[in-house]
């Protein structure tokens, strides 16, 4: 039996894995925020949707300010 194993899917899985650890250690506010979403999210409630992560990402490479992270 072959098995084909999509790095893409690990590396994105792990990217994000990355981002939101960091993130905790400097911001215990937004970890509350996170675990909170996280909680409503597995209770079956609804969530706003919030910027897909490769856009922040992608801001914070470019070094830009928005004034604060939005709301989770």
């Amino acid at each position: 039996m072959r098995v084909n194993l999509d790095l893409g899917v690990l590396n994105d899985f792990v990217h994000r894995w990355w981002i939101s650890a960091c993130d905790s250690t400097r911001d215990p506010e937004g970890r509350r925020r996170m675990h909170a979403r996280a909680e409503r999210i597995l209770a079956g409630e609804p969530t706003p949707q919030t910027r897909p992560w490769r856009e922040i990402l992608a801001e914070r490479q470019s070094g830009a300010v928005t004034g604060g992270r939005p709301p989770v």
